[in-house]
């Protein structure tokens, strides 16, 4: 009996050790082709680090909102993650993300200077750095050089009034069915960039209220709104397009904004007949507005949560996947554009003429509003302006009622606002 009790207390200290060697593990949730991918990269940062072991979670991006919150509210959140830079303002709001900036002041690896400036302010609320950023993107004009050279177009317009003419000039070469520039209607990255570069502040009085009535943002989206009433972009929404990439090599729009995932799509699906009659260019400027024209800023950021007991840690794994050399393998493996700007001397990257425009387009690009609800305020933008692509609704009546919609998704955020105020906190 004693043996017996003694070999139930052995197994039992063998397990717990067990679990603990389990729990001293770094979890690190990565979401979408990146958790794939930061696997590979793990055994140098652990080689490097001995004693530290790093835990990779792989979460579909379908999936990775609601597992944030989930692990939120169930207290089971990792120590390390992913985060897409529209949601940091959540994150910061439910107090769940670490302030970063005693750790940035005194970290080698980490420099803002060597970052896109546009790209490092999405992790900035309120003065507090909350993220570093991981990877970016951002977009930009694909388009047909063959079509647009056989349309009299030999170089890429710079301006809104040059970029609609070139759409004219392929519309009227091609015929019915043919189009300058497929701009989904059911999408609002490009209408809102087109708004914040003609100046749009998209909400008002510390983002309280919606400001689409303001004229920069009008200005936007009659510029937006035109080409469809004239015939130079489909109103197709992209559920309704059958393949963007057979339509673009048979030449029904010769132009698409879109962002660098597409760069590999555009390899791999064009024809090879087709591999050097496409290329990319910053997005043209209003008229009157320096050139290129401002995009938003985009892509992913790793943040450390506040919950983990091991941020010393996990500070060192955002450490190893910003360092140049790193972010150059991961764009290898897998086609992520790199945050920092050293590390775009990787001389793939510095002399394809296809991404060196990315480079030049992240030097002027703008974060989209910094609030928990900016995703709700995006839907209700296409869905607003959609109706007025499509011909059947007045674009200041929807404004106005754009307006209405913002106001009303932001009432909570004004009532917690003055609610603050009238307590004396910050």
């Amino acid at each position: 009996m004693r043996r017996f009790a003694a070999g139930l207390l052995l197994a039992a200290a063998t397990a717990c050790a067990r679990g603990g060697e389990r729990g001293e593990a770094v979890r690190l949730w990565a979401f979408g082709r990146e958790g794939e991918v930061v696997r590979e990269l793990v055994p140098e940062l652990e080689k490097r680090h001995p004693g530290l072991r790093v835990e990779v979670q792989q979460i579909p991006w379908t999936a990775a909102h609601e597992k944030l919150l989930t692990a939120y509210v169930g207290r089971e959140l990792p120590d390390v993650a992913q985060m897409g830079n529209t949601w940091i303002p959540e994150m910061t709001a439910l107090d769940a993300i670490e302030p970063l900036d005693a750790r940035v002041a005194a970290s080698a690896a980490v420099q803002p200077g060597d970052y896109f400036p546009g790209i490092w302010e999405t992790n900035v609320l309120d003065g507090t750095l909350y993220g570093v950023p991981w990877y970016v993107d951002t977009r930009l004009v694909f388009y047909r050089t063959d079509l647009l050279a056989a349309a009299g177009v030999r170089d890429f317009p710079k301006s809104w009034s040059a970029w609609r003419a070139a759409m004219e000039a392929v519309a009227r070469r091609g015929g019915p069915g043919r189009f300058g520039l497929l701009l989904p209607t059911n999408e609002w990255a490009q209408p809102v960039a087109l708004a914040v570069a003609a100046g749009a502040e998209l909400l008002s009085d510390g983002a309280r209220h919606g400001a689409f009535r303001a004229p920069e943002f009008r200005r936007a989206a009659e510029f937006f709104v035109g080409l469809y009433r004239d015939g130079l972009a489909p109103p197709l929404a992209n559920t309704q397009v059958a393949n963007l990439y057979q339509q673009m090599a048979a030449g029904d729009f010769a132009m698409y904004v879109t962002g660098p995932w597409n760069l590999g799509e555009f390899r791999r699906r064009l024809p090879a007949s087709l591999q050097g009659s496409w290329t990319t260019a910053p997005l043209p400027a209003p008229d009157g507005m320096p050139w290129p024209g401002v995009s938003l800023a985009g892509g992913s950021s790793l943040v450390v949560f506040r919950s983990s007991s091991r941020k010393d840690d996990a500070w060192k794994v955002v450490e190893f996947l910003s360092e140049p050399a790193t972010q150059k393998r991961f764009w290898q493996l897998c086609g992520d554009l790199p945050a920092r700007r050293s590390a775009w001397d990787e001389p793939a990257l510095a002399t394809d003429a296809r991404t060196a425009p990315f480079r030049l387009q992240l030097e002027h690009v703008r974060a989209t509003p910094k609030v928990p609800e900016w995703e709700q305020i995006a839907a209700k933008v296409w869905e607003r302006l959609e109706p007025v692509a499509r011909g059947t609704r007045d674009l200041d009546a929807v404004l106005t009622a754009l307006d209405a919609d913002v106001d009303a998704i932001l009432a909570k955020r004004r009532w917690l606002l003055e609610r603050k105020a009238a307590e004396g906190k910050p």
